[in-house]
C-alpha cells in the first residue's frame, strides 16, 4: 500500500498531467481520500466508550462531499451557523448526530433546531432563558445541554483558546458565584442533560484539554448527586486536538489523547456518561494540500522569490500569523515530479497585491522556476473555508483523489472552481444602477 507521502507525488503528477492544475487552473486543493477515512477509523479505534457519538466540527471543512464521506465512515456534525447546518443536511446528516454550538444562536436557529431534534449546547445564562420559553411551546426530542467555560487557561495561540479567564465562549465555572448558579440552573430543569466544555485546539496543549475535560465532568457529578439521579447523561468534551506541521507524522495521536483523558478523568469511560467529540483539524489537516503554478521566479536584493497563485486568499493564517501557523512546502517541476538540485533560500508568494502575501519566508528549496509547481502540506483543514476575497481572487476547485499502488490518481471534483460570472454576481452585478438610481 501507497504511504501517504507516495499517493500525494502520484496525484501531483497526475493532477499536473491532466491539466487539473496548471496554465488555465493554477491553483487547486486536493485531499486524500485515503487519508481521511484512515483517520476516521483511528478515532473511531482510539475511543472505546459504550456510548459515544463523533462529530466533525464542519467549520474545519464546509464541504457537503466531505461531510458525506464522514458520515459513512460513522460521524455526526457540529455545526455552528445556519450555513454549517444547511451544508450538514444536505450532505445527509442526521439531526440526531448533529450538535448545534455557537455564541450568537438566533432565535430562529434555536427554534428550527428544537423542530429537527437537533442537539443544542447553551452558550449562556441568556441563551439558556431563551430555551426555557422555547421548551415551554412545544415538545422537542433534542438534546439540551449548557456549554462550560472551566477557565483552565489558555495555550500559545490565544485566538484560538477558549477556556481562558475571560473567553467570550460558555459560563464561566470559575467566576463568583457560577458554580452555583449552575448547580441550580440544573436542578431548576431537569431537560437539561448534557454539559459541554472545549478548551481550544491548535496551540493547547492535551494535558490542558484534558484538564477542561476534567473540570466538566467533576461539575456532572456535582449535579447528578444533588439531583439524586444521573440527570447529566451526556458528556460532550468538545474536539481542538493539536496537529503537527512539521512533518508527515501524526502527533499526538487520538490513541494518545484517549489514553491521557482516561488517566486524568477515570470515569470518563465507565459508561455511567455518553460522550460526543467535536473534531476537526485533527481529523482533516493532513489529508489535504494545495498545488499551485509558480508563474514567475525573480531576484529582490539577492532573495529568490517565487510567485505563485497560492498565498493569503487561501493560507490567510499562515499569511498574517506565519509564526503561529507555519505551512510545509514542497517543490515539483513542471511536469509535476519531484524538484531536485540543491536547496536555495527562497520566498514563497501569492497573488494578492500586499507586500505581505508569502507562504514561506527565506525556505530552502530546490531553485523555484517559472512553470513549476508548490504545494503547501497538511491544509486539508480549514484552508479550504477561510477564504479571503481580497482582490477579488476567485476561490479554487476542490479535488478528491484516491492513488492506488501501481495505478494512475483517480480524481473527483469536491468543489467546481468559481467563475468570473459567478465573481461579477457576488459582486452585485445585479443592482449595478442602485447607487446610482439615488439622487
Amino acid at each position: 500500500m501507497r504511504t501517504v507521502e507516495d499517493r500525494r507525488r502520484r496525484a501531483v503528477e497526475d493532477a499536473v498531467r491532466q491539466g487539473i492544475v496548471g496554465p488555465k487552473q493554477p491553483v487547486a486543493g486536493f485531499l486524500d481520500v485515503d487519508a481521511i477515512r484512515d483517520a476516521a477509523r483511528t478515532l473511531r479505534e482510539a475511543f472505546r466508550a459504550p456510548r459515544i457519538l463523533h462529530t466533525f466540527a464542519v467549520k474545519a471543512a464546509p464541504l457537503v462531499p466531505v461531510l458525506r464521506l464522514l458520515a459513512d465512515e460513522g460521524l455526526g456534525c457540529e455545526v455552528a451557523s445556519p450555513g454549517e447546518l444547511a451544508l450538514a443536511r444536505a450532505a445527509g446528516a442526521s439531526p440526531a448526530r448533529t450538535v448545534l454550538d455557537s455564541p450568537a444562536k438566533t432565535g430562529a436557529e434555536l427554534r428550527e433546531a428544537l423542530a429537527l431534534g437537533i442537539a443544542v449546547n447553551a452558550d449562556s445564562r441568556e441563551e439558556l432563558a431563551r430555551l426555557d420559553a422555547l421548551v415551554q411551546s412545544a415538545p422537542t426530542s433534542s438534546t439540551l445541554g449548557l456549554r462550560v467555560n472551566p477557565q483552565v487557561g489558555g495555550g500559545s495561540i490565544g485566538a484560538l483558546s477558549t477556556a481562558t479567564a475571560t473567553s467570550k465562549f460558555g459560563v464561566a465555572l470559575r467566576d463568583e458565584g457560577a458554580r452555583a448558579w449552575l448547580l441550580r440552573a440544573c436542578a431548576e430543569r431537569p431537560w437539561l442533560t448534557r454539559l459541554h466544555a472545549h478548551v481550544g485546539s491548535q496551540g493547547c496543549p492535551p494535558e490542558l484539554m484534558a484538564e477542561g475535560v476534567r473540570a466538566v465532568y467533576e461539575l456532572a457529578e456535582e449535579v447528578n448527586a444533588a439531583a439524586g439521579r444521573q440527570q447529566i447523561a451526556t458528556l460532550d468534551i468538545g474536539g481542538g486536538l493539536p496537529v503537527n506541521f512539521s512533518s508527515d507524522e501524526v502527533t499526538p495521536t487520538f490513541h494518545d489523547y484517549a489514553r491521557l483523558l482516561a488517566g486524568t478523568v477515570p470515569g470518563l469511560f465507565d459508561g455511567r456518561y455518553g460522550l460526543v467529540t467535536e473534531f476537526g483539524r485533527a481529523l482533516l489537516a493532513k489529508s489535504g494540500m494545495v498545488l499551485a503554478r509558480v508563474e514567475y521566479a525573480k531576484s529582490a536584493g539577492g532573495r529568490r522569490i517565487a510567485v505563485t497563485h497560492a498565498g493569503a486568499q487561501l493560507a490567510v493564517r499562515t499569511v498574517f500569523a506565519p509564526e503561529s501557523w507555519p505551512l510545509r512546502v514542497a517543490a515539483y517541476d513542471a511536469q509535476g515530479l519531484p524538484k531536485t538540485g540543491g536547496a536555495v533560500a527562497q520566498d514563497v508568494a501569492g497573488p494578492c497585491c500586499f507586500a505581505g502575501d508569502l507562504v514561506a519566508v527565506d525556505r530552502p528549496l530546490p531553485l523555484l522556476e517559472a512553470g513549476d509547481h508548490v504545494a503547501l502540506l497538511d491544509t486539508g483543514a480549514y484552508y479550504f473555508a477561510h477564504h479571503y476575497a481580497y482582490n477579488t481572487l476567485p476561490r479554487p476547485g476542490v479535488y478528491g483523489y484516491t492513488a492506488a499502488e501501481g495505478e494512475t490518481a483517480r480524481f473527483v471534483t469536491v468543489r467546481s472552481p468559481q467563475t468570473l460570472a459567478e465573481l461579477v454576481a457576488e459582486g452585485g452585478a445585479a443592482h449595478a444602477a442602485g447607487l446610482t438610481a439615488l439622487r
